[in-house]
C-alpha cells in the first residue's frame, strides 16, 4: 500500500488585488512504503508548496491527500498537526532549529508532539549522525552541515513513514551536500520511511534512481505565465 497517495490536489493563491494564481494542479500521485524518489524543480516551480500541502502545513482547495493512512486534506489544523508529528518528517531547506536550545533538546522538542520524548533515541540519533560531541551545543555553535545533521535526526526522531526534504543540500558546498545527501538517504532507510525530495540541483537528482519532474505532474506549471514566481 503507498505511503503517500494524492487525487486532484489544487491550490491557488490569492493576491492583494484578488486575482487567483494556480501554483499545484496534480492529479494523481502516489509513493510507496520505503521508495526514494526525487522531484525535479526549478526555482519557482511550486515544490515548497507541494510538499507543504502533503505535510498538511498548507490546506489545499481541492483533492485528497493520505499520507500512512491519515487524510491530510480531511482534518482540521490540530488534527494535521498530530498526523504531521507522527508519520511525517520533514528537513527544512534553512533547517528551522530552534536557535535558544541544544542539538539534544532540538530533538527532543520534535518528539514532545508525537509519541513523546525518547532521551535515549534523541541521543543515539545524534550519536548516529556524527554529533556525539555536539549534544549540547547550541546551533549557532554548529557548522551548516552539523546543523543539518541535527535536522535530520529530529526529521526521523518520531520514525515517520514519510520523509520530505526541502532542497536540503541548498545552503552546503558542493563536498557537504553530497555528503549530506547520503546520510538522508541512508538514515531513511534505515528508519524505514519513505523519501520524497525536491531539488533543482541536477547533481543531488543524479544520485537518485528515481527523478520525475513536477511539471510534468502537476498541471499549473503549464497555466502560468513564463517567469512568474511560485513558493
Amino acid at each position: 500500500m503507498p505511503v503517500l497517495q494524492i487525487a486532484g490536489l489544487k491550490k491557488s493563491f490569492v493576491s492583494p488585488d484578488g486575482e487567483r494564481t494556480p501554483i499545484i494542479d496534480v492529479p494523481a500521485f502516489s509513493l510507496e512504503e520505503g521508495a526514494q524518489i526525487a522531484l525535479a524543480g526549478s526555482s519557482g516551480s511550486g515544490k515548497t508548496t507541494f510538499l507543504n500541502l502533503i505535510a498538511g502545513i498548507l490546506q489545499a482547495d481541492e483533492g485528497k491527500i493520505t499520507v500512512a493512512g491519515h487524510a491530510m486534506t480531511g482534518m482540521s489544523e490540530s488534527g494535521r498537526d498530530a498526523a504531521r508529528a507522527n508519520a511525517i518528517g520533514y528537513v527544512f531547506q534553512t533547517f528551522n532549529l530552534l536557535q535558544g536550545f541544544t542539538a539534544l533538546e532540538n530533538v527532543e522538542l520534535g518528539m514532545m508532539f508525537g509519541p513523546g520524548i525518547d532521551a535515549a533515541r534523541a541521543r543515539q540519533l545524534l550519536e548516529h549522525v556524527g554529533l556525539k560531541d555536539r549534544l549540547h551545543y547550541r546551533p549557532r555553535q554548529l557548522s551548516v552541515g552539523q546543523q543539518q545533521r541535527v535536522a535530520v535526526a529530529r526529521a526521523v526522531a518520531n520514525r515517520p513513514k514519510l520523509v520530505l526534504a526541502d532542497e536540503p543540500t541548498g545552503n552546503l558546498d558542493h563536498r557537504l551536500a553530497k555528503d549530506s545527501l547520503l546520510l538522508i538517504r541512508e538514515t531513511c532507510k534505515e528508519c524505514g520511511a519513505a523519501l520524497l525530495l525536491v531539488s533543482h540541483d541536477r547533481e543531488v537528482l543524479a544520485q537518485f534512481e528515481k527523478v520525475e519532474e513536477l511539471a510534468k505532474i502537476n498541471r499549473a506549471a503549464e497555466q502560468a505565465p513564463a517567469g512568474e514566481a511560485k513558493a
